[in-house]
């Protein structure tokens, strides 16, 4: 009887992914846990393994198909192998969330290990056995530093490249969110027009923006903060740091210093449960950094900010940003954001109001920092000044609340010293 592997539950509300690629071939021999899709949901491109182990005997979609939770992927001819159930998580939308069933410690008989999918991945990529990796996780898990430290790899290095992705499917129309737009005017009248289907990942982006931007009373509060000793500090420990692995950027000091900041201002670290007139104060801090990719702009997150040292924040930060830019994110990567920062200042540009990342309730924008005439002292002197955005839900924060908590990250900046506690 053949074994039909379904689109699981993705969670946080995903309901369906593109297929950007298809791995195997019907008739293909396939082990457990080895490639057999690429998808594309509003939080990333991932790579699904295959749950069970045999013989390929029908690929229900192709490349550019959007398919929803529920739909038949791939069916697998009985025998050659032992069956599993069908899987749900949300981390790589297809192998055992943890749990949903219990820890297995390594075997060395070729038996199952205890790994999240994306550790998985990340050994077929470096040429792990994870039989052979002993896990150093809740219960013997094996994580992704186990599987670095048996490769020889530093911890959190990035992963190989990845495959280019499948062209776009066809024209989908967007969701609507608040009132119908009016038809657009006959465009060609006036000269030769091209229609672009948006990709999935583009098409989700304005859905949610448009979301956010009719639910959320968007409030932004413009500042600057002195950064000229913080800049210097980043300069002068570059190399240093670069030898340890470290790329150290004022990106890393912005998280934490937000991170730090939200102790200090709760209700920025939240969401509104507008229904139950409540407001869900997070106990936790994980932070959402925009990168900018081709295919356009995601969103990963580190989680525990204010935990963490400044300079595991940078490393962290680094390795992330490039799984990004590869397409090889799982979505744990992109799961469990509190607040998110977006910094352009790479970019150019003196400013921008960014809009929230519902269901969060703030977001930082930062622009690029640049020499002004400051007077102190009674003196004119140049100083690094970096202006910053902080775009909030004005149900939950008034204006002042706002000043508050944007005074709170450039009180921070301003002295760097606080930043560097754990060091």
């Amino acid at each position: 009887m053949a074994r039909t592997f379904v689109l699981p539950d993705l969670g946080e509300g995903l309901i369906e992914a593109e297929i950007r690629a298809v791995l195997v071939h019907e008739g293909d021999v396939v082990k457990e846990d080895s490639p057999l899709l690429e998808v594309e949901t509003d939080k990333a491109q991932v790579e699904i393994p295959s749950p069970f182990a045999g013989r390929v005997e029908k690929i229900h979609v192709h490349p550019g198909q959007t398919v929803k939770v529920g739909e038949p992927l791939v069916s697998f001819a009985d025998g050659g192998g032992a069956a599993a159930p069908a899987r749900s998580t949300p981390a790589a939308a297809a192998a055992a969330a943890p749990a949903a069933q219990p820890t297995v410690a390594p075997r060395g008989d070729g038996g199952p290990v205890a790994a999240a999918p994306s550790t998985r991945r990340l050994a077929r990529e470096l040429g792990v056995q994870l039989q052979a990796v002993r896990g150093t996780g809740p219960g013997g898990r094996i994580t992704g530093d186990d599987v670095r430290a048996t490769a020889g790899k530093p911890p959190g290095a990035p992963a190989p490249p990845a495959r280019a992705a499948a062209p776009a499917g066809p024209a989908k129309p967007l969701a609507a969110v608040g009132l119908e737009p009016p038809p657009l005017p006959r465009f060609e009248q006036w000269g030769p027009v091209e229609r672009q289907p948006l990709s999935h990942l583009r098409r989700t982006i304005a859905e949610r923006m448009a979301l956010s931007a009719a639910l959320i009373p968007h409030v932004t509060h413009f500042d600057k903060a002195d950064v000229t000793d913080l800049n210097a500090i980043v300069t002068r420990s570059f190399e240093a740091a670069k030898q340890r692995g470290i790329t150290l950027t004022l990106t890393s000091f912005l998280l934490k210093a937000a991170a730090l900041a939200l102790h200090e201002h709760p209700q920025f670290n939240a969401s509104l449960d507008a229904g139950a007139g409540e407001l869900i104060l997070k106990r936790y801090c994980h932070l959402g950094i925009a990168v900018a990719t081709d295919r356009g702009l995601i969103v990963p997150v580190i989680h525990d900010v204010d935990t963490k040292p400044v300079m595991d924040i940078a490393r962290e930060l680094a390795a992330l940003a490039q799984r990004v830019r590869d397409g090889k994110t799982a979505l744990d990567d992109l799961r469990g954001g509190t607040f998110t920062i977006t910094n352009i200042g790479a970019l150019g540009g003196t400013g921008a109001i960014p809009i929230i990342n519902y269901p969060e309730v703030a977001i930082l924008g930062v622009a690029r920092g640049r020499e002004e005439p400051v007077v102190r002292g009674g003196q004119i002197v140049a100083r690094m000044m970096l202006p910053i955005t902080l775009t909030f839900d004005h149900r939950v924060a008034d204006g002042a609340d706002g000043a508050r908590f944007a005074q709170a990250i450039i009180r921070r900046l301003e002295a760097p010293e606080t930043l560097f506690v754990e060091w």
